[in-house]
């Protein structure tokens, strides 16, 4: 009998006790600990990667996590593939399970990923898609614990476009149990599917248009670029996001000992001042490093 495949699409997916497994397992693999006595879990293991997007932490992070923990990679971009020549994305996901341990993609459209996973025969792992980056969040998450402690009941501040991060931190203020506050101007809302999801599952979401609000004695501030790779309404994204910009006022109104994160690319002095974003309180670092070892208890949860 085929098992099903353990993939790793969206964190509302995965139980709350799962994606706590993960981050051990994350932190386990970063103080270079043994996963059940072995120092490699994955030799033998092969990740097939599909770039429809450009990246640099995603595919440097994902191809060391797995060469690290033992296995091998293949990157495949669509100019390599015959998906770029119209085969479909189904028939993809039958071939590479026959070559492959796991998938990982990275695309814009989501219904993309959910068919790659759901004609797969082996776990899929999202990358990122204009609907959501869980594999972000994971690192997120993890980052924040190392600097203050468990995430639970802690307060955190989201100022910006209401995109794809902002769908994963709704998501996960859900499964990890702390307070999410959304300041978006109303022509870039949060995800209200997002929003609901969460309110069911008891999670505490607060939307409002103020970002003095939604930063006010705030754990953490995070924000995101405001203009996307492709986007064509530049100009109009900035004029309605430049209130959201996160500066060291706005910081101030944080609590003291509130940390600043970002997925990581920034732009200075648009979306964050560079005195935030290099300043004290900033972990971006910290962020970018740990998409490294969330992703290797990515890989090793898809692939136990």
């Amino acid at each position: 009998m085929i098992s099903t495949p353990r993939h790793f699409l969206e964190l509302k997916d995965v139980a709350s006790s799962e994606l706590r497994r993960i981050i051990d397992m994350g932190a386990l693999f970063k103080r270079g600990e043994k996963l059940n006595g072995a120092a490699q879990p994955l030799a033998g293991r092969a990740l097939a990667m599909i770039f429809e997007k450009p990246s640099t932490r995603t595919r440097v992070s994902f191809e060391i996590a797995m060469k690290q923990l033992g296995g091998s990679v293949v990157v495949l971009t669509p100019n390599e593939m015959q998906i770029g020549r119209g085969e479909t994305i189904a028939d993809t996901a039958r071939v590479l399970s026959r070559y492959v341990d796991a998938i990982m993609m990275r695309t814009t459209e989501n219904d993309k990923l959910a068919e790659l996973a759901s004609f797969a025969e082996v776990p899929v792992i999202n990358g990122l898609t204009d609907h959501s980056h869980p594999c972000q969040l994971m690192a997120d998450i993890m980052t924040f614990e190392e600097h203050r402690g468990d995430i639970g009941g802690r307060r955190i501040a989201w100022c910006g476009d209401g995109n794809n991060m902002t769908r994963s931190w709704i998501e996960a203020a859900a499964r990890f149990g702390f307070e999410m506050r959304l300041a978006c101007p109303p022509e870039l809302a949060p995800p209200q599917d997002a929003i609901d999801w969460a309110t069911d599952q008891g999670a505490t979401i607060v939307s409002t248009a103020d970002p003095d609000e939604a930063v006010d004695g705030a754990d953490c501030v995070v924000t995101d670029t405001w203009v996307s790779m492709g986007d064509t309404e530049a100009d109009k994204r900035h004029n309605l996001l430049s209130p959201y910009r996160v500066d060291q006022r706005l910081m101030d109104r944080a609590a003291n000992d509130a940390i600043f994160m970002h997925c990581l690319p920034a732009h200075r002095d648009e979306e964050v001042t560079a005195d935030v974003l290099d300043g004290p309180q900033s972990v971006i670092w910290d962020e970018a490093e740990n998409r490294l070892h969330a992703q290797k208890g990515i890989l090793a949860w898809c692939l136990s």
